[in-house]
C-alpha cells in the first residue's frame, strides 16, 4: 500500500437535541454532538469523517464533573489535538498512524480533563472522526471501493462473511414506556435491549433493574417472531458496568429464572466495572464484554475469565482498534455484536458494514447491531436525508432487520460516498 502524507487539517462540528433525557450508565444525555474533520493528503484526496461524542460513555466521571456542553467540548478539543499530531506526518494505513498518537494524546486527554484515570474510551471517542477519515483518504489513495477491501490483509477474515440479514436490537432505555415496547413489537422487533444499572445505591439499583425487566417481560413473554428459529423473542442486558460484583448480578438473573425470562437472555453486556476480575464462566448466560476491552492484551483477559461474546463498537472505539478486537474474536471463535453509541445515520452504516461481515450470531443465523438514533435525535428525518442511499431498502428497518443484498455490500452502505451536507462545512477552506 502506498505512503499517504497528509497536508491540511480541519474540524466541526453540530450540536442534535435529544427528543428526551436518554438514560443510561447511571446518567442521562439531552444533546450529542457531531464531531467532524476533514484530512486533505499531499495528491489531493480528501477524508471528511465524523463522530457520535458521548462523554458519558467515554468517561462517566467526566460527564458528571462538569456541564453536558463542557465535557462535549473537551472532547472537541482532544480531536483537534490529534489533528494538530497528524499533519504533515505520512502513514500507510489509519491503524498504524493511531498506535503511533495514541499513548501521548491519552496524557493529553488527562491534562485536558483533569482526570488522571481517564477512561482511553474517552480518547478513542474523540479519535473516531479522525479515524473514519483516515480510512477514506487511505481508501482514495489505493483506488478501494469496498468495505472489506478497506479492511488490511491481517485482519480480513474476520470481516469474511455475507449475512442477508442484519438483526436490530431494539433499545429499552429507563425511560421506554410500555405503550412505546408494545409499538415495537406490532412493527416486528424481536431482539430488546434492556439497559440495567438505574441510577441509585446497589441494593436500589438491582430493585429497580428486576421491577424493570418484570414489566417488560409481562408485555413480551408472550410474542412470536418467524425471525428466529425457534420463534422465541429475545432480550439483552446492558449494565455499562455499573453491578459491583457477580453476587449481585446473581440475583438478577435469579429473578429472571422466577419469573420465567431467563430462556429469553441472549446475553449480558458489560455488568461490572473494569476493575472486577471475577470469572464469569458459571453464570448460566452468555456473558459480553464491551468498555473493558481497550486493547488486544484486555480482550485476551476477558478470555480468562469466562466470557463469551465480545460487543464491538467501531462507531466509538474506532474502525482501528475494532479491527484488532475482531481478529482476536474470529481466531478464538467468539461471536460479536456491533453496538450503538446513538450516531447519525451515515455512521450507522459504518456499523452494519461491521455487523453484515461478521460471523452470523449463533442461534440467529444472522448479524446482530443496534442503532437508536431514530428513536432519540429530534432530528432524525432530516439527518437521514442527508444519507447517499437513505431511500434503498437496505438502509431501512424492517420487521426488526435490515434485509442486505448485492446493492449494500457493491456500495459498503454508502461510507465511502460523503454526503455534500458534510463537505459543505469545509468548503470555505
Amino acid at each position: 500500500m502506498k505512503n499517504i502524507e497528509i497536508t491540511a487539517v480541519d474540524s466541526n462540528f453540530q450540536r442534535e437535541e435529544l427528543n428526551h433525557y436518554f438514560g443510561f450508565k447511571g446518567g442521562y444525555l439531552t444533546e450529542l454532538w457531531q464531531n467532524i474533520v476533514s484530512i486533505k493528503s499531499k495528491k489531493g484526496f480528501e477524508g471528511i469523517g465524523m463522530a457520535t461524542q458521548s462523554v458519558l460513555y467515554g468517561d462517566a466521571d467526566v460527564f458528571t464533573s462538569t456541564s453536558e456542553s463542557n465535557g462535549n467540548a473537551l472532547m472537541y478539543v482532544l480531536t483537534n489535538r490529534a489533528l494538530r499530531k497528524i499533519v504533515n506526518r505520512q502513514f500507510e494505513n489509519p491503524i498504524e498512524l493511531l498506535d503511533q498518537i495514541i499513548p501521548e494524546l491519552h496524557n493529553e486527554g488527562k491534562e485536558i480533563t483533569g482526570k488522571v484515570g481517564l477512561n482511553i474510551n474517552f480518547l478513542y471517542n474523540a479519535l473516531l472522526s479522525v479515524d473514519n477519515a483516515l480510512w477514506l483518504l487511505y481508501a482514495y489513495e489505493n483506488d478501494i471501493s469496498t468495505f472489506y477491501e478497506m479492511i488490511p490483509e491481517a485482519y480480513r477474515r474476520a470481516f469474511s462473511f455475507r449475512n442477508n440479514k442484519v438483526a436490530l436490537m431494539y433499545l429499552l432505555s429507563y425511560d421506554t414506556t410500555l405503550e412505546d415496547i408494545k409499538k415495537a413489537v406490532a412493527e416486528g422487533y424481536f431482539i430488546f435491549k434492556i439497559k440495567t444499572g438505574f441510577p441509585g445505591r446497589p441494593e436500589e439499583m438491582l430493585q429497580k433493574d428486576m421491577d424493570r425487566l418484570t414489566e417488560i417481560y409481562a408485555i413480551l413473554k408472550d410474542v412470536k417472531t418467524p425471525q428466529t428459529p425457534d420463534g422465541k423473542v429475545y432480550y439483552t442486558m446492558d449494565a455499562n458496568g455499573r453491578y459491583p460484583n457477580k453476587e449481585l448480578l446473581a440475583k438478577y438473573l435469579e429473578h429472571a429464572k422466577t419469573i420465567g425470562a431467563f430462556s429469553h437472555i441472549l446475553f449480558y453486556e458489560e455488568p461490572f466495572a473494569e476493575e472486577n476480575n471475577e470469572d464469569v464462566s458459571d453464570l448460566g448466560v452468555l456473558i459480553a464484554a464491551d468498555e473493558s476491552i481497550h486493547t488486544e492484551a484486555d480482550a485476551y483477559k476477558k478470555l480468562s475469565l469466562g466470557y463469551g461474546a465480545f460487543v464491538l463498537k467501531g462507531i466509538a472505539k474506532t474502525l482501528s482498534v475494532t479491527a484488532k478486537i475482531a481478529k482476536i474474536a474470529y481466531d478464538h471463535a467468539i461471536p460479536c455484536i456491533c453496538a450503538d453509541l446513538t450516531v447519525n445515520p451515515v455512521l450507522v452504516d459504518w456499523n452494519k458494514n461491521i455487523a453484515a461481515t461478521l460471523q452470523p450470531f449463533p442461534g440467529l443465523n444472522m448479524g446482530l447491531m443496534e442503532t437508536n438514533g431514530d428513536l432519540n435525535y429530534k432530528n432524525w428525518d432530516e439527518m437521514k436525508a442527508r444519507h447517499p442511499y437513505s431511500g434503498e431498502k437496505w438502509a431501512n428497518v424492517s420487521n426488526g432487520v435490515f434485509d442486505l443484498n448485492e446493492h449494500f455490500y457493491k456500495h459498503s452502505g454508502g461510507i465511502l460516498l460523503v454526503p455534500d451536507y458534510y463537505k459543505n462545512l469545509f468548503k470555505h477552506k
